[in-house]
């Protein structure tokens, strides 16, 4: 039961020795209603959790429902603003979304145990960052994914290329290498903004920064301003198309049929192309996408879940001790091991080191970022000026002069009304 119901026990027992303390009773059991995304866990899963939790906590049951990603901000949002009974208790959110379930003080502040509990400083940045909001943590890094260069073996091999490479130097001369007759190098869309903002970041550039509350866009900076070159020259080693992302069309249906050497995503895209192309089985391999230097990934957006308390709870203690068995090391590796994911942590790397692709996109997580972290970078999304920005670019047109208007329409877009 809530803590509500708790409070109306205790007027009444007030009257014989005081809350919790008459004699013979016992602590009240509590149910914490738990909320997760349909596919980020399997059921046997959450099954498993849910029974060795409740035996190990033997005054919380756990109610453990299975959301669609198709609406839920709308859902979510309701629930932090409704004192419901019924409502959840925790919620696992996409990792950039904490911003705007926190702006409006819907969530609960985790900022102590998350520093003296939980080991906030190993996270992963790309989980931990957006799960700030102000210098309070909110939501609290579950799972990571993220992209990774996926290989095409046999023709490293029919290049004479024994090796991945080390630089992104080295992986354009190795891609050019590559792109010879009807072998493409890498297959690239025009308009895959979340590479292009990895390559931004390796540069030390920003897709927006914030100074006294104000943020603008920064497309227009030297530092983006050659993540964008680098990414002209990398997309050119291919026949991507320059005005369509990397769903349009999907690029592993694009690497299934043709002869293709490499594309940038994440690892769990080898299924869709195995399935329609099983020859290539076998014949698959993974590296981090390359940075500047060698010895470390290039960095790369981040996605994934954290899972957030809503303030309105009338279970905060019980909610939190299921926070934190979800991520700790035990479940955390179990569900990266289960699911193909990153753990949370750059410590537990080692947990899915067996595991090619798993153990690539660790690597590269360890350099992971999130988009700005304001409420309304989903406004820059939802008229993405960043698409619009590349394709022009890569037709041939000024990039300072096009990316100092995309930042103006991000600029714009990120103005609070």
């Amino acid at each position: 039961m809530k803590r509500r119901l708790l409070a109306l026990a205790c007027v009444s027992a007030t009257l014989l020795s005081g809350c919790g303390l008459v004699p013979g009773s016992e602590p009240e059991r509590q149910t914490v209603t738990v909320w997760v995304m349909q596919h980020s866990a399997s059921q046997e899963y959450l099954d498993r959790f849910t029974e060795e939790f409740e035996r190990e906590h033997t005054q919380i049951d756990l109610d453990v429902r299975v959301q669609e990603w198709t609406g839920i901000g709308e859902k979510v949002q309701q629930a932090l603003e409704t004192a419901d009974p019924g409502g959840p208790d925790v919620i696992e959110v996409g990792n950039t979304q904490v911003a705007t379930y926190a702006e409006g003080d819907g969530l609960l502040d985790l900022t102590l145990e998350s520093m003296r509990d939980w080991g906030r400083d190993d996270w992963l940045p790309g989980l931990a960052e957006p799960g700030r909001w102000g210098s309070q943590q909110y939501g609290i890094p579950w799972y990571a994914a993220n992209r990774v260069v996926v290989y095409r073996k046999d023709l490293f091999r029919e290049a004479g290329i024994t090796a991945p490479p080390k630089t992104r130097d080295e992986w354009l001369t190795l891609t050019e290498k590559l792109d010879t007759g009807d072998d493409q190098g890498i297959y690239l869309a025009g308009q895959d903004w979340y590479t292009l903002a990895g390559f931004i970041w390796e540069e030390g550039g920003e897709l927006a920064t914030e100074r006294n509350g104000v943020w603008r866009g920064t497309l227009d900076s030297p530092e983006a301003l050659r993540g964008m070159d680098f990414y002209r020259r990398l997309q050119a080693l291919g026949d991507g198309p320059v005005d369509a992302d990397e769903e349009h069309p999907p690029q592993a249906g694009v690497f299934a049929d043709g002869r293709v050497a490499q594309i940038v995503a994440v690892p769990g895209v080898v299924r869709a192309v195995l399935k329609q192309n099983p020859e290539l089985e076998g014949k698959l391999g993974y590296f981090p996408v390359p940075g500047r230097t060698a010895g470390t990934p290039g960095a790369v957006f981040t996605g994934g879940s954290d899972l957030v308390v809503p303030a309105n709870t009338d279970a905060r203690e019980a909610a939190i001790e299921v926070v934190a068995a979800l991520t700790g090391k035990r479940w955390n590796t179990e569900l990266a091991r289960t699911m193909n994911y990153v753990p949370n942590k750059t410590s537990l790397a080692g947990a899915v080191a067996e595991e090619e692709g798993i153990a690539a996109m660790a690597a590269g997580a360890a350099q992971g970022r999130a988009t700005p972290g304001t409420p309304q970078w989903s406004a820059v999304e939802a008229d993405n000026p960043i698409k619009e920005y590349m394709t022009k670019v890569l037709r041939g047109a000024d990039p300072a002069r096009e990316a100092e208007r995309a930042a103006e329409r991000i600029t714009e877009a990120l103005a609070f009304d």
